[in-house]
């Protein structure tokens, strides 16, 4: 069976089991090796990259949707998302598809709601499905071109992670359970788009009072080994009621 005709036999499908018009969008994001990454796909048939995505059943919650859709990717069940924003431009998705034909439920006009979702990278096994050629981890430093309008859903994701920086569990969901004050501090950097001054980085954290500091550090390097710190979920989810601090 060739690309085209897989495309038409699951437009096929489509049609009788999900909502018409309606799609989702994911923007999933991993930290690893002081690096924030991306979860990206690509369609056969296409060059260009495009963000995990999918459907809503006719008898479905959207955000069991956005849930089910990303297990299919991820291989993990409970992730942390965040609805964000719809995104419903004229033609948003023609561009990248005119190779279709136009009756193919790929080809409609769908207004999708974009997600944002935070994984421990080290627990995501990214899945291949029968429609799709790749699906891997992408440094945001160095993003391939993407398909329809992924680039902007991409950057306002991005953007809304920096806004609730101080308002959801972002390090508590990136970080793993136990981590170092350097590596806490390079995410923050990655998300604020700046550098940091350490010692204040440091004091600022510290005084919250949110953080757990173990009586052992991580081994290896030539230097001193850095003291291994995980959260406190009770103490940073009240803290995060009224918001950490801003002005960092």
């Amino acid at each position: 069976m060739n690309d085209l005709q897989l495309f038409k036999e699951r437009s096929n499908e489509a049609y009788e089991i999900y909502l018409p018009h309606i799609s989702i969008d994911c923007v999933v994001f991993g930290f690893h090796d002081t690096s924030l990454k991306v979860l990206l796909l690509k369609l056969k048939g296409l060059e260009s990259w495009g963000l995990p995505g999918g459907y809503v059943q006719k008898n479905e919650d959207v955000d069991a949707a956005a849930h089910r859709i990303l297990e299919a990717r991820t291989g993990v069940s409970r992730i942390f998302l965040e609805q964000f924003k719809v995104f419903g431009t004229v033609n948003r998705s023609e561009p990248s598809l005119t190779h279709m034909p136009p009756d193919l439920w790929y080809r409609q006009r769908f207004i999708s709601i974009g997600y944002y979702a935070l994984v421990n990278y080290k627990d995501i096994v990214p899945q291949v499905d029968d429609i799709s050629d790749a699906c891997e981890w992408k440094d945001i430093t160095g993003l391939p071109e993407m398909m329809m309008d992924h680039e902007l859903i991409y950057k306002t994701a991005l953007e809304t992670l920096r806004k609730q920086l101080n308002y959801k569990p972002i390090g508590y969901n990136l970080l793993p359970e136990e981590f170092t004050m350097p590596e806490l501090q390079k995410l923050y950097e990655i998300i604020l788009g700046y550098t940091l001054n350490r010692g204040n980085f440091q004091r600022k954290m510290l005084a919250y009072d949110i953080l757990i500091k173990h009586d052992k550090s991580r081994k290896g390097g030539a230097h001193r080994s850095p003291i291994l710190y995980s959260f406190d979920t009770e103490k940073y989810n009240k803290a995060l009621e009224g918001g950490l601090n801003t002005g960092w």
